[in-house]
């Protein structure tokens, strides 16, 4: 196949255009800037037509990785690229004789901040979402899935928590703060909660790019399907990296209410930079979120190959050789 990845320069996106690749498919990416990745390389910006025709010309599959991410910012800036961009991106690539579509998505287009023990990937919701990023990637979902068609199928794969190494956005945020004394568990750190290891979350999508016709207009979530606590987590990402750590919490209430309060700073002063604690990330740390894997996996014909102990043996093998 010729397929198209946008956000390729991510963590995942870099593995989907590995996993792509290996078997044998010819790779466009679609980025801000020139990269080292794929077969072909368009750059320009998701929210300009010219540049997603250029990029979706004769190809079969889209994987749709570029978002705004991030829980500060301007609302506008999130709708443009998450919206307003993949709404763009679908109808070039309807243009373009697109045949598999597959928009990656999110579990927070669906999370209202009650406990997720076990749960399906419930339908998104903009109205009850947290932040702008998943109130915009919800509408996003929902235009992406309301334009699937016979002739091009669109599936949203919303994988949870992605991380491997070289992760800058979970793991080198976790270590970075161990190091410097600034991490601290929400509660106790009982609450369950899933994650997935990258090499997985590629083979996910390129999954669920091979079964868009049979898997069209739908939504499924990914995970390994192994919970863990989040005080586990955390001190296996700290132990692979090297780092000495003493755990110290701070009461879930405090943290919500000190999150509310460093978001209002951070829109007044107009930071880029995500604050240390936000309320959305407090109920994230605090409250248990898991999900069924079954229909997942049988609507995919996918499992995880790389175990959660695989993986952290493979992130600490990282840390190893970058030192």
């Amino acid at each position: 196949m010729n397929v198209l990845v946008t956000g390729a320069t991510s963590l995942i996106g870099r593995h989907t255009v590995a996993a792509l690749e290996s078997r044998g498919d010819t790779v466009t990416t679609l980025q801000r800037r020139p990269t080292d990745l794929g077969s072909r390389q368009v750059a320009g910006s998701i929210a300009d037509p010219d540049v997603l025709a250029a990029a979706c010309n004769g190809q079969d599959g889209v994987i749709h990785l570029a978002a705004r991410v991030g829980v500060t910012g301007d609302e506008a800036d999130f709708e443009t690229v998450n919206v307003d961009g993949t709404r763009l991106l679908i109808a070039a690539a309807r243009g373009a004789g697109v045949t598999s579509f597959v928009y990656v998505s999110s579990p927070s287009v669906a999370h209202h901040g009650r406990p997720l023990v076990g749960a399906p990937a419930g339908p998104a919701d903009p109205g009850r979402t947290r932040g702008h990023y998943a109130t915009t990637k919800a509408r996003a979902e929902l235009a992406a899935l309301a334009a699937s068609s016979a002739a091009m199928p669109v599936v949203a794969i919303r994988p949870h928590l992605v991380w491997g190494p070289h992760d800058q956005q979970l793991v080198g945020r976790i270590i970075d703060r161990a190091r410097h004394g600034r991490l601290f568990l929400v509660g106790a750190g009982t609450a369950l909660v899933d994650t997935t290891y990258v090499d997985n979350a590629a083979d996910a999508l390129v999954a669920a790019l091979d079964q868009a016709a049979a898997l069209a207009g739908r939504a499924l979530v990914v995970t390994n399907g192994e919970p863990r606590t989040v005080h586990e987590l955390v001190v296996r990402m700290i132990s692979a990296a090297g780092v000495e750590w003493s755990p110290r919490s701070v009461p879930t209430t405090v943290a919500r209410a000190g999150g509310a309060i460093a978001e209002r700073v951070w829109d007044v002063i107009g930071s880029e930079q995500d604050p240390p604690m936000t309320s959305f990330l407090a109920e994230q740390l605090s409250t248990a979120h898991w999900f069924d894997q079954r229909e997942t996996r049988a609507a995919l014909g996918w499992s995880p190959r790389v175990s959660l102990a695989d993986g952290f043996d493979r992130l600490r093998r990282s840390f190893d050789v970058g030192h």
